[in-house]
């Protein structure tokens, strides 16, 4: 497989804090590649490197063979880098609709995007499309600001989706949803990998990402631990280690044998 998204040798200091310690991450073209560890692991961090969010303090962020450390967010996306975000982002004071008519512009800016983009039917009937394909068409001309927080997730995902990218960094998609909805998530994900899609994925919840991803990498105190197949990473002793930081060794090894 072809290399699409890598970070090479990423340290990133906070103060007296080292986030991220010479860590490096290999997205396999066509992959859902999981990314997990620890609290405090540094695995966010390290999205927001990856995305030019935080500029790192050594190392270097490739995308398709280019350099792109140290590259704006914008222009990170608009190179073809997707992702949402832990806690959502999304503009409450417009519609549904309007949400995704401004991702539809990578290159430009969101109001001269969104103000082009309403009289485009080409772009409508896209934006219609994927809120139909995460299941909120009804809500296209509801306030973003109304959504509940699931529906704020499904409309975020359908957000990055309308702007076609190449790959799509998810921050944490299961987190605070009930399991109905992350088995929705997860037929989407799956779905769209399917036609092509590749996929880095940060998420606490182990079974999400082992029934989820073809490949995974652990994070522990800023640096990568191992990577591999799901069951590699499961039977790995250091992986279990990782995870008895805080001492609750019985909880630790359930939730990594259980993944």
């Amino acid at each position: 497989m072809t290399t699409l998204l890598s970070a090479q040798g990423i340290s990133k200091h906070f103060g007296g804090v080292n986030a991220l310690n010479l860590c490096s991450l290999d997205v396999e073209k066509g992959s859902i590649t999981g990314l997990i560890g620890p609290n405090g692991s540094g695995k966010t961090t390290l999205f927001n490197v990856i995305t030019g969010y935080v500029k790192p303090d050594t190392g270097t962020v490739t995308f398709d063979g280019r350099d792109i450390t140290n590259a704006r967010p914008d222009k990170v996306f608009a190179l073809g880098v997707g992702r949402t975000f832990q806690l959502t982002r999304i503009f409450g004071r417009i519609t549904v609709l309007e949400n995704m008519l401004v991702a539809t512009q990578r290159e430009e800016s969101w109001l001269r995007g969104l103000t082009r983009s309403m009289s485009s039917k080409s772009e409508l009937d896209a934006a219609m499309e994927w809120l139909d394909f995460v299941g909120i068409a009804r809500l296209a001309k509801v306030p973003a600001g109304s959504l509940s927080y699931g529906q704020r997730k499904l409309l975020e995902l359908a957000y990055v989706l309308v702007a076609d990218p190449d790959v799509i960094l998810l921050d944490e998609p299961a987190g605070g949803v009930n399991l109905t909805l992350i088995n929705v998530i997860s037929e989407k994900i799956r779905a769209l990998n399917k036609e092509g899609k590749t996929f880095l994925i940060v998420e606490h919840n182990m079974e999400f990402v082992m029934n989820l991803c073809d490949a995974v990498t652990v994070m522990h105190q800023g640096t990568n631990l191992v990577s591999g197949s799901p069951t590699e990473v499961r039977n790995n002793p250091l992986v279990l280690d990782a995870y008895l930081g805080g001492g609750e060794e019985e909880d630790a090894t359930e939730e990594v044998a259980n993944g």
